[in-house]
């Protein structure tokens, strides 16, 4: 279902990301995959390509400006366009009560969670213009509706997310491009580990999810398909939370 389209997806050599790109791949898409480190790259494109999926790949720190402008770049020199973003790099280099966070962790997590894929869409947005529309969708996180224990800061930067995904989706309407955002709940990804691996955390962490275990990484990635395939055409401005129940309201 989409047949003809590019993607460029970062953080997307394993767990959630890696996950997205495989499924917008096997749906039909061209991918630009990326992450920081080039072995992750190569081993991701490797296992794509043995699929026989469409995808090529490329180091980039979304943090770095040259890194963000050779993803465009080489993207639109292997593939040609740029139809579709999703922006699923996130840090989170703190742990504890948040007021005990330093201003440098801080600006860390807010420069690569929520001013990274705000220049990457606009780095991306006239692209999408010139092919006559787009799709973005931001990978935010079912803790910027209810904050995780101890990642306050993660949890309020993804909360700007949501706030980022409604000024988007209203500005970029008239050019054809829709802003989406995905909020995944507890999934089992090397990211979320300190999450789940500790099973009294893990049991905890449980009892506050209706569907009672944590979610995988596939479970994901057809959602993201969705919101940028044609079936989601009047779709935009909106989050849909994977998070199996757990409470995902302001």
């Amino acid at each position: 279902m989409l047949s003809g389209k590019v993607a460029m997806v970062t953080a997307s050599t394993h767990g959630i990301g890696f996950a997205i790109a495989r499924r917008l791949a096997r749906d039909g898409a061209q991918v630009m995959i990326s992450s920081r480190k080039k072995e992750n790259v190569d081993k991701a494109l490797e296992q794509l390509q043995a699929e026989g999926l469409s995808v090529s790949g490329i180091v980039c720190h979304v943090g770095k400006r040259e890194d963000r402008e050779a993803l465009v770049s080489k993207t639109l020199e292997r593939h040609g366009a740029i139809d579709i973003l999703v922006s699923n790099a996130a840090v989170n280099p703190f742990a504890g009560s948040t007021l005990d966070c330093s201003e440098t962790a801080w600006d860390k997590i807010f420069e690569i969670n929520v001013k990274a894929p705000f220049l990457l869409a606009k780095l991306v947005v006239p692209h999408m213009e010139q092919r006559g529309g787009g799709s973005i969708v931001l990978v935010g996180s079912a803790a910027g509706y209810q904050p995780f224990p101890a990642i306050g800061p993660y949890s309020v930067s993804k909360t700007a997310l949501l706030g980022l995904t409604k000024v988007l989706a209203n500005e970029l309407a008239p050019a054809n491009i829709r802003v989406n955002c995905l909020a995944p709940g507890a999934i089992r990804t090397q990211f979320s580990s300190v999450l789940w691996s500790d099973d009294s955390l893990r049991q905890k962490l449980e009892a506050t999810i209706a569907m009672r275990r944590i979610g995988e990484p596939d479970e994901c990635a057809g959602t993201v398909s969705f919101l940028c395939s044609q079936d989601a055409a009047y779709i935009t401005g909106e989050t849909i939370v994977v998070a199996g129940g757990f409470h995902s309201r302001l």
